[in-house]
């Protein structure tokens, strides 16, 4: 099962009924709508009876008093009035009830993606995301805006039209009652067909979506390896996919909601018909109760016309409201705190005891890790790629669950602290920092309201990020566009850097900080990170192992084990995997430290 059908994997039933649910948060509104409903279909019923006294008690036996007449005439013109009126009113109100409910559930599927974990993210296209919170519920919002109201209406406008059958002749409204298992089979045909039709379409649609992400976000190497074809055939197939399944809904559309619902019509019309006609051999036909009958048949089967049309939408958005609450119900949340102890980060002690970790349950890419960051320590984690680094750094940051052995922060288990406590108390930077749309200011402050402004400038100037802030034209208020791309990377780390400062974290996380700087602007963050280290457990990864020579532990990885540990100098003289990467780096330069020591 893929990822598209895993977020899919919900029965239709409980679908409508999650779908409804919404409703009553609006019970007041729906009622008093419902309300004004029944009364413009009581008026749109009540019209055809109006004009059949006209037919038969004044046009037939053409008896024209003026009194009755204009008495008529003006309960007709009312009944319009009132049906034209409350209609309109119970659209706008409808929409109105719609509108208010995809905002809802638009923000309820915002938030839980903000805390899905990183796991649902390893395997999950963005793409797919974007296309669930928008595409996905805009279709939904067309379910509550025009079908259910549309359904709404029209059963209540066909129970109507039966009403005023029954009343004109009991026996032909049974002869037209005989139509109905014709319409429902119609209809529950239609539905079956439709919803998987409808269920490849949405799908395809949101792996466009997928490939159209992936495809902007990676412009510049796809240009730079000229993949510009290959993605267009890819892109070009998913499309053709989804072009195919349209055309399907087309051919069904047209065959099932016209001809089939106009042949049932036609059925119906020819069974009134023959009815007036068989009925003239004996008595005579009253000719207002035949208009008056041919006009319901008009009316019935209009509602039913817009019903069938509406399947159309009811599918879409049955098959995307599956996709939402399945994202809604989805599990793979992000690990929370367990426990009610809620201790706090005082001194910084890091430790990992015998921890094994997999991301996708068969393969461990972490093994057996056990290591002490002591308070005040920088332990920095090397080895090539693969090997576990950034792995350890993720379940320091409780970004994933961990299944075998334990983190430990001050002797706690890491599962006892609130998200908030890791999360000021651990400063993370990452290799490449992201930046936010907003000014330099709310890029370092981000949404912690009691960082002032004088603290925003001491976090940038004890990293050296003020030297370029002051040069900007708005210095702290310059504005930032998406992910920061007016400024250098350079410039982005040391933002980042300014942004981890101003909380003052009692544990640094650095995952490799000075790869995407220039020489002189690492030059300007080594500096800093000397002071910020200071009094503070420092976990680095490092590929360019200059950057942590001074570092008090170096663990060695390989293969997601520990197979070396100590300082650099102790490490050079053991002669390993360290000092072969150390060899690599440096060149002949290591014939001198070789000989040094």
């Amino acid at each position: 099962m893929n990822e598209e059908e895993k977020l899919m994997n919900v029965s239709g039933r409980s679908v409508m009924k999650r779908l409804l649910s919404y409703l009553n948060y609006h019970k007041g509104k729906v009622t008093f709508t419902l309300f004004v409903l029944l009364i413009a279909t009581a008026a749109d019923v009540l019209g055809p009876i109006v004009m059949k006294i006209f037919i038969d008690d004044y046009l037939t036996p053409r008896i024209f008093p003026v009194r009755p007449l204009i008495l008529l005439a003006g309960a007709f013109l009312a009944l319009y009035s009132i049906s034209a009126l409350f209609n309109y009113y119970q659209v706008i109100s409808f929409q109105k009830i719609a509108l208010a409910i995809i905002q809802r559930m638009r923000v309820e599927v915002f938030a839980k993606v903000q805390h899905l974990g990183l796991r649902f993210y390893d395997q999950t296209p963005g793409g797919s995301l974007v296309s669930r919170i928008t595409n996905d519920t805009e279709t939904i919002k067309d379910l509550y805006v025009t079908v259910l109201s549309t359904i709404v209406n029209s059963t209540v406008m066909m129970i109507g039209i039966f009403a005023g059958m029954f009343f004109l002749d009991v026996k032909l409204a049974l002869i037209c009652f005989i139509l109905m298992p014709f319409l429902i089979v119609l209809m529950w045909v239609y539905r079956t067909l439709s919803s998987k039709i409808y269920r490849v379409t949405r799908i395809k649609l949101s792996q466009l979506n997928a490939k159209l992400n992936e495809s902007l976000q990676g412009m510049a190497m796809i240009q730079a390896m000229r993949q510009e074809k290959r993605l267009r055939n890819e892109f070009g197939k998913i499309n053709g996919d989804h072009k195919r399944a349209m055309l399907k809904s087309v051919r069904l559309n047209s065959l099932m909601l016209r001809s089939a619902v106009y042949s049932v019509y036609l059925l119906g019309l020819i069974m009134i018909l023959g009815f007036f006609g068989i009925q003239s051999f004996d008595h005579v036909v009253k000719i207002g109760v035949l208009y008056a009958f041919i006009n319901y048949l008009d009316r019935f089967f209009d509602p039913i016309n817009q019903i069938m049309q509406q399947l159309t939408i009811f599918q879409q958005a049955m098959v995307s409201a599956e996709r939402v609450f399945g994202l809604l119900d989805d599990e793979r949340m992000a690990p929370v705190q367990q426990g009610s102890s809620n201790p706090k980060v005082e001194e910084g002690k890091v430790e990992f005891r015998n921890v094994t970790f997999s991301y996708d349950g068969k393969t461990d890419v972490l093994k057996n890790i056990s290591f002490t960051a002591n308070p005040g320590e920088t332990v920095a984690l090397v080895g090539h790629t693969g090997s576990g680094k950034s792995s350890i750094i993720n379940l320091l940051m409780r970004f994933y669950p961990i299944e075998h052995g334990g983190v430990f922060i001050d002797g706690a288990p890491l599962t006892a602290y609130s998200d908030d406590e890791l999360r000021t108390r651990i400063g993370l930077v990452l290799q490449d920092s992201f930046m936010f749309v907003g000014d330099v200011a709310d890029n370092i402050r981000l949404s912690h309201e009691h960082i002032s402004e004088k603290q925003i400038e001491e976090a940038a100037e004890f990293v050296q990020a003020d030297r370029f802030i002051n040069k900007l034209p708005n210095q702290y208020h310059e504005p930032v566009g998406e992910r920061g791309a007016t400024f250098s990377s350079g410039q982005r780390q040391l933002l980042s850097f300014a942004r981890t400062m101003a909380l003052s974290p009692k544990i640094l996380v650095l995952d490799e900080a000075t790869a995407s700087v220039d020489t002189e602007t690492e030059e300007a963050i080594q500096t800093a990170l000397s002071k910020m280290r200071k009094g503070r457990t420092t976990i680095a990864i490092a590929h360019r192992l200059s950057t942590i020579q001074d570092a008090d532990q170096i663990l060695v990885l390989h293969r997601g084990e520990i197979v070396e540990r100590g300082t650099h100098q102790e490490l050079l003289q053991k002669g390993g995997l360290y000092f072969n990467m150390y060899q690599l780096q440096h060149g002949k330069g290591m014939e001198h430290v070789s000989s040094a020591q």
